[in-house]
């Protein structure tokens, strides 16, 4: 039961977004949204054992594993930020790497990865903090993440 309620303490502390990536029961869902906006101490306590209530008919393992990605500490999201960062570093010593992110990625925008490939390089000459190089692995992360789950097309009707 503690090792629940722990659960539901961290699911509290996660961002909005963080919560999205996370498919909670409805009533659980709302109890750690409740949870969120609560000042009061004792009402945040009892909040708190309500939630590991609720936990307690439920499946925890899903949850521990989607907290376990988000916080970065599964084997696969390192494995991924590793392989991420190493493309990064190909793409910055080589411009040729594009075609293999273009192979990759076919909705890539390759304009922008090359301006961000050349912003970084000018970063690292002129020794400038590096956004470049920061937003580059963000783009990246983006274009991985699109290709692993692939959203239904929107068709637009003019």
């Amino acid at each position: 039961m503690d090792d629940l309620q722990t659960l539901g303490v961290e699911l509290v502390t996660l961002s909005k977004d963080q919560l999205k990536k996370i498919d909670l029961p409805e009533k659980l869902g709302l109890a750690v949204r409740d949870a969120q906006r609560i000042t009061q101490h004792e009402a945040h306590r009892r909040q708190l054992q309500y939630i590991g209530k609720l936990m307690r008919s439920i499946d925890a393992e899903p949850i521990r594993a989607a907290l376990d990605d988000i916080k970065g500490v599964s084997a696969a999201a390192t494995v991924r930020m590793h392989a991420l960062e190493s493309l990064r570093s190909r793409f910055l010593e080589d411009e040729t790497v594009i075609g293999e992110i273009a192979a990759a990625h076919p909705h890539a925008d390759l304009q922008l990865l090359r301006q961000l490939r050349r912003n970084a390089l000018k970063e690292q000459q002129l020794a400038k903090p590096p956004r470049s190089f920061r937003e580059l692995f963000k783009a990246l992360r983006e274009l991985q993440a699109a290709t692993e789950s692939p959203e239904e097309p929107t068709e637009s009707h003019d």
